[in-house]
């Protein structure tokens, strides 16, 4: 099973074909309805404790008597700001935007046929963030309702531009959402990030409305601007709710049933749009709560779309207001934000329902629709391996993995020339050709090699680290999304250099080793929280993915209460950077490199078999389980590693495999041909950063976002008609 599909073994059942009802009382859906209504007495409960706590001092009864009237109480100034303009607004927007979310959410993860999808995944969080740093760095925007317009207009933007490519030819696809998202989502990231770099002024206001809160919600003024954009989105939801349940039974079938599986793509995005981005920018980006109420509501209601988004919109509405109420007094007199209260409480629910024997609810299948057709095709017009014989031995070489390999290669050396030669004006191409070699002018050799391939081959080593790891994470989750930061290498990395950053009196990062070790950290942490890898290192991943959340949260507001200077530097890391990197930094990693590669390549020889079946992959001699956890410790060992040169770099994780893996062909796993594209778009990427704009450097992570997503779709997309 993967994470590629949800629902669809469940939801064939409620087809044509499934067997009809037993007659009396269906006792299967007691459980479901007992849930449902203990939601709903727990969202009413947390509704009258929201309009009863907060600042003022007004208590319950009080507040009772101005919702009903009584005593006067309506004609009360004070009462009238206390409840009127303040409370009834924040709950009513709390109870509104965790049901945008959650709705949004569950109906994501029910069109893209992937458990881990959220609300973030078209964009709309990355576009968000962008229009409020364009915002204020650019208009000077300092208000609460010029955050809302700006992170909505750049909300749908990117929203708008997800829909157009995943509407392109390949026919609105799920994968073609999914990558379209996640690679907009990356470029529009890496913008906000080359703005936030140079104005640490919007950095500095940016890291505040980044965490997420209701605490700006003051009268009805924001609500009502946004409420006809909620009430359209719920409105869409609803309807797509029947043609989504048919779409899940595969799009010929749904065809079959009068409903068009591309329109129905589209409304569903088109929904998620203007829920996500309304919520986005009335109580900034929290995308885990929509994975969240998602997940809960698939394992307690089941795969039945119109159940399963009824649920999570009621999930959604109580978490978020739960969050709110909890904001509001477990710091006082300050408000905590709510981002971090959501993940707190978030993280162990996860925790508890991939753990729990609801995973069946899950109805996670083996592979994704279309996916193992598309490669079955591919791999039918692929040219024939070449076969070295001499006497009894032979030797089989992949023809379109070796091709591929010798141009990536080549694209290696061509961009270490580059690299070395950028900044040197008075020095050309030819002479840094043999500088780089040792040859010609001993003052040309040393420039070069002293000052300029020490970064390079640092970035080379960071790069292959990376792409690797990427590669063995993606094939052991089945998952093109899934890289070591599901794992928590990134936010534990991120999280020992903070602390070494806390505990050193110079404000230096310390030692390189500080973030492999809070990644290996991290990672004991996920898997010993995990009880195992579980089924096909699915739990491992979902656990993975609720300690990093919990984890991202508690690092941003550290981040938010460190001086500007130092959390401006933290950034910088934090976006992958190899200022200051140099053999020093580079040898272990390369060290590390030469054991971990071979390994990886006599891995990927058995990871491929584990493509089928668990039952097929034992009958060929292959023992799933412990390929599993040799490719689950060599995934960690390499992202620890590059994460240890150049900060956590998690695009080229994600962009590495996929590219390399077009390049060789989809019968192989592409081991080294990861490396290479991650070798060679840190390197590319760390020059652009170094020359695009002078006296600025632009941190190598952020310029492989804001480029490497368009490629990404380029290489992904290109093919008429393959939408994979």
């Amino acid at each position: 099973m993967t994470l590629s599909q949800v629902g669809t073994a469940d939801a064939a059942r409620t087809g044509p074909d499934a067997p009809a009802p037993k007659p009396g009382r269906d006792h299967r859906h007691w459980p479901a309805a007992a849930a449902a209504g203990a939601v709903v007495v727990a969202l009413l409960t947390l509704t009258a404790l929201s309009l009863s706590v907060g600042a003022g001092e007004v208590g319950p009864g009080q507040v009772l008597d101005y919702l009903l009237g009584r005593h006067g109480a309506r004609s009360d100034s004070r009462l009238a700001l206390v409840v009127g303009d303040l409370r009834l607004p924040r709950t009513l927007t709390a109870l509104l935007v965790g049901a945008a979310l959650g709705v949004a959410g569950a109906q994501l993860q029910s069109v893209t046929r992937n458990p881990l999808a959220e609300t973030g995944l078209l964009g709309v969080n990355a576009g968000a963030s962008l229009g409020v740093v364009l915002g204020i760095a650019v208009l000077g925007v300092q208000t609460s309702y010029g955050y809302l317009a700006f992170a909505f207009g750049g909300a749908v933007l990117a929203s708008a531009v997800v829909l157009l490519i995943a509407g392109g030819r390949g026919g609105g696809s799920p994968i073609r959402l999914v990558l379209g998202g996640s690679a907009v989502g990356a470029t529009f990231g890496g913008l906000t990030g080359v703005l936030i770099v140079n104005s640490p002024e919007a950095y500095d206001r940016y890291r505040v409305w980044v965490l997420g809160s209701l605490a700006g919600v003051e009268g009805w003024t924001m609500l009502r601007q946004l409420a006809p954009v909620l009430g359209a989105g719920f409105l869409v939801a609803l309807l797509t709710t029947r043609p989504l349940a048919a779409l899940a039974l595969g799009d010929d079938l749904a065809r079959g049933l009068g409903h068009r599986p591309n329109a129905t793509r589209a409304a569903v995005a088109v929904a998620v749009t203007l829920l996500t981005a309304s919520a986005v920018a009335l109580a900034g980006p929290i995308s885990f709560l929509g994975l969240l109420a998602g997940f809960l509501a698939r394992a307690v209601a089941g795969p039945r779309v119109g159940r399963l988004t009824l649920f999570a919109g009621l999930v959604g509405a109580a978490v978020l207001t739960g969050a709110d109420v909890l904001a509001r007094v477990v710091a006082r007199p300050f408000e905590a934000p709510v981002s971090v209260i959501v993940a707190l409480i978030g993280a162990p629910t996860l925790i508890a329902i991939v753990r729990s024997r609801r995973m069946a609810a899950l109805g996670m299948t083996d592979t994704a629709p279309g996916e193992s057709g598309t490669a079955r095709e591919e791999s039918a017009t692929e040219k024939p391996d070449l076969v070295l014989r001499r006497g009894a031995l032979s030797l089989l070489l992949p023809r379109r993995a070796l091709l591929a390999a010798a141009g990536l290669a080549t694209a290696l050396l061509a961009a270490v020339v580059v690299a070395a030669h950028a900044g040197q004006s008075e020095l050309g191409l030819g002479p840094t050709f043999q500088a780089v070699f040792g040859y010609g002018d001993r003052l040309d050799v040393l420039l070069v090699q002293k000052f300029r391939l020490g970064r390079i081959v640092a970035g080379i080593a960071a790069g292959a680290a990376l792409g690797l790891a990427g590669c063995l994470t993606q094939t052991l989750a089945r998952n093109r999304l899934a890289t070591p930061e599901l794992l928590g290498v990134n936010d534990g990395a991120t999280a020992a250099v903070l602390i070494s950053v806390s505990v050193t009196a110079s404000g230096t990062f310390g030692a390189w080793w500080a973030g492999p070790l809070g990644a290996l950290v991290a990672v004991l942490v996920v898997t010993l929280v995990s009880g195992g890898l579980g089924a096909r290192g699915y739990r491992v991943l979902v656990v993975g993915l609720a300690m990093s959340a919990l984890a991202s949260a508690v690092i941003q507001v550290a981040m938010a209460r460190r001086s500007l200077n130092s959390a401006g530097s933290l950034y910088v890391w934090t976006s992958g950077s190899l200022n200051g990197r140099d053999y020093a930094v580079a040898t272990p990693v390369l060290i590390g490199l030469a054991v971990l590669v071979p390994l990886a390549l006599v891995v990927a020889r058995r990871l491929a078999v584990l493509r089928f079946d668990d039952n097929v992959a034992s009958s060929l001699g292959v023992d799933p389980g412990r390929v599993r956890l040799v490719c689950l410790l060599l995934a960690v060992a390499l992202a620890g590693l590059a994460v240890g040169v150049c900060g956590p770099v998690g695009f080229v994780a994600l962009a590495a495999p996929v590219i390399a893996g077009r390049l060789a062909g989809p019968s192989r796993v592409p081991v080294l041909g990861s490396a290479l594209v991650g070798a060679v778009l840190i390197v590319l990427a760390d020059t652009l950063g170094r020359v695009l704009i002078d006296g600025v450097e632009i941190p190598v992570g952020i310029v492989t976002t804001v480029l490497g997503g368009p490629f990404l779709l380029w290489v992904l997309l290109g093919r008429k008609g393959n939408p994979a």
